[in-house]
């Protein structure tokens, strides 16, 4: 079995950068208190993974699944940056499991295609954060149901936290403390997602997007 790719580590301590240094999208100026990861360090750092991703997988016709919504600017950048010789197909699969900021402990699978089209195939699957780990434990137990060739999985963000099953993703963009953010489609109960940044939430506005 072939080593996790390794990943960029922030630690505990870390206090992110201050707002004003970048561009930021102005109605929620006062709902962030730092960002975390900056727009240019993910495109960087998912430039590197689309490598690491043809390195281990590439040889064989490719199927990308998405996995929607907080996956899909993440999915996009490395597509763009993968090696276009390879055959590659994209498929979408939505779960949900977070109400407000905790997770439910329940995935509900509420889309995406007919599985049964990974079978044989090399399959890669892209989600943008692990928190505990129970999410694409499901879904990994879906897809293998379907016998695919292989199956791998990338996130660009993996959350240190005691409440992880401890699965680690197979390619990983930052592994963080366990903070709830937001921005570069990690939504807040469906707001932020148009953030270019990975962003901390201020606790005391999380009130103003409630479900």
């Amino acid at each position: 079995m072939a080593a996790h790719s390794p990943s960029v580590v922030n630690s505990n301590d870390e206090p992110g950068y201050d707002l004003d240094l970048f561009c930021k999208t102005n109605h929620y100026a006062e709902d962030l208190q730092k960002v975390f990861v900056p727009h240019g360090l993910i495109m960087d750092r998912t430039e590197r993974l689309a490598r690491d991703v043809m390195k281990e997988m590439g040889g064989h016709h490719l199927v990308a699944l998405c996995v929607l919504k907080g996956g899909y600017k993440f999915f996009a950048d490395l597509n763009r940056n993968s090696d276009k010789s390879i055959p590659m197909t994209v498929d979408f699969i939505r779960l949900k499991s977070y109400c407000n900021d905790q997770s439910t402990g329940e995935i509900k699978v509420i889309g995406g295609d007919d599985l049964s089209t990974l079978t044989e195939k090399n399959v890669l699957i892209v989600e943008d954060i692990t928190d505990t780990g129970k999410t694409m434990q499901t879904l990994l137990s879906l897809v293998k149901k379907h016998k695919p060739k292989m199956v791998k999985a990338a996130s660009l963000l993996v959350k240190r936290t005691p409440r992880s099953v401890r699965y680690r993703p197979d390619f990983v963009g930052f592994e963080i403390p366990d903070k709830f953010v937001v921005g570069y489609a990690l939504d807040y109960n469906e707001y932020f997602r148009d953030l270019n940044h990975v962003c901390v939430i201020t606790e005391t506005r999380k009130a103003k997007y409630k479900a």
